[in-house]
């Protein structure tokens, strides 16, 4: 019997049914859908910014001296920032740029960046998990070792160096990619080398191998719907990772430049103005917190759905 038989024997009839298990799973966990919630929320206003921005009546770059308390150092005037109607979330001190312009392009950079970084995390991962797993053990070994190597290297401190080194002119969120992506698959591709080398010995695959299909074919036919499930899972777990990775080199100013505006880097230079200004602290650090936590308990509800027995990260078995 060859593969194709087994899968449309077996598989194909259980797949819409374990998908309606995994959907009721899912919806009957109401932290993994108010964090389903949060995160389509945020995802829709950083890609409606412009339209917000514009409804606003503001935009992230004009500076309102007027606003600022010239005797207290540029502290915005009145309360919570100097929070209105006209400036939904205040202003920034010594500059008197809108605030809510400024966090909305930083929920831009943070997501663009972050999806993708895990599109190369993906790709790299995915690929060099496979050759390993279906490869010789020349290949294994070799690859085996490349992926530890990848996992164990000092992935900031060389990030930093690169990052201070390249021309300003390259895209700053690009370079992120690259960086973050480029130093953060090593993980990837170790989940898919163990799945893959457990699912290779199953009985379709054995199949397949011997109807003469080709590796290629084994790999996107056989063994990749096969890991889709850890995969997904892992993938939404990168997310919020590679949110914080961007934060923190923005925070370190190796990140975007202005006048571009990141979570990161509105934190470093909030760091001066806690006590004066606290909104300019809890803005940005409330958005980073609340996304990550909501793309955290997603990824984990994710994960329980499609394998119940699975520990939950809060807390025990469900």
């Amino acid at each position: 019997m060859t593969a194709e038989l087994i899968t449309e024997a077996g598989a194909a009839p259980e797949a819409p049914a374990r998908g309606r298990q995994v959907r009721r799973r899912l919806y009957a966990d109401r932290m993994a859908m108010a964090g389903l919630v949060i995160a389509v929320v945020m995802v829709v206003a950083a890609l409606a910014a412009p339209l917000l921005v514009h409804l606003e009546g503001q935009d992230a770059t004009t500076y309102h001296p007027e606003l600022l308390d010239s005797a207290r150092g540029g502290v915005p005037r009145g309360s919570f920032g100097g929070a209105g109607g006209a400036h939904w979330l205040g202003v920034e001190p010594t500059t008197g740029r809108d605030l809510f312009a400024r966090a909305l392009g930083g929920a831009r950079i943070s997501f663009l960046v972050a999806f993708g970084t895990l599109i190369v995390q993906i790709l790299l991962g995915v690929g060099i998990g496979l050759a390993a797993g279906l490869g010789g053990k020349v290949a294994d070994a070799f690859l085996g070792r490349l992926i530890d190597l990848a996992i164990s290297f000092p992935q900031l401190i060389f990030a930093i160096a690169l990052l201070a080194i390249v021309p300003g002119t390259f895209p700053r969120p690009i370079l992120l990619m690259m960086v973050i992506g480029l130093f953060g698959w090593g993980g990837t591709a170790r989940l898919v080398r163990g799945q893959v080398l457990s699912l290779r010995t199953r009985d379709y695959v054995s199949a397949a191998r011997l109807s003469g299909a080709s590796r290629t074919r084994i790999a996107l036919r056989e063994i990749l719907p096969g890991i889709s499930a850890p995969l997904v899972t892992y993938a939404a777990l990168l997310l919020p990772n590679n949110m914080i990775s961007e934060a923190g080199l923005s925070f370190l100013g190796i990140g975007v430049r202005p006048p571009a505006s990141s979570w990161g880097q509105m934190l470093s230079t909030a760091t001066t103005w806690f006590q004066a200004d606290p909104t300019y602290v809890l803005v940005p650090g409330l958005l980073l917190l609340v996304n990550v936590l909501a793309f955290t308990v997603l990824a984990d509800g994710l994960r329980t759905a499609l394998d119940p027995k699975a520990p939950s990260l809060r807390g025990g078995r469900r």
